[in-house]
């Protein structure tokens, strides 16, 4: 009779030994999950909050006019649509016909 309560006891004992061991690892695992997720969101929350400030800024148009005025009408000049990229492929490409015209160049000049 002794035996058997010892021996359920221990039996009893070592599974939750276990148990609490493999659940205190999935909880160790999640945090770190959780940590990381909030790091990310913290850099994200950061690169927006950043993002709406300049885009506050720069779509204010008092605050364009004022820097235009602070420049003087005489230094400004006005961008030519022509010289605006719409996206970064365009400024890409541009910008591989200004290599090869320049490196055809080298060649002809040898």
């Amino acid at each position: 009779m002794f035996k058997i309560k010892v021996i359920s006891f221990i039996f009893i004992f070592s599974i939750l030994l276990i148990v609490t061991s493999i659940i205190k690892n999935q909880t160790r695992e999640i945090e770190k999950k959780i940590y990381e997720l909030n790091k990310k969101i913290s850099l994200q929350e950061k690169d927006i909050n950043e993002t709406q400030l300049d885009f506050s800024y720069l779509t204010s148009p008092s605050v364009v006019e004022e820097k235009i005025n602070h420049l003087g009408n005489i230094h400004y000049i006005p961008m030519e649509y022509s010289k605006i990229f719409l996206n970064l492929s365009s400024f890409l490409g541009l910008k591989n016909k200004f290599v090869t015209k320049h490196n055809n160049e080298k060649k002809k000049q040898k």
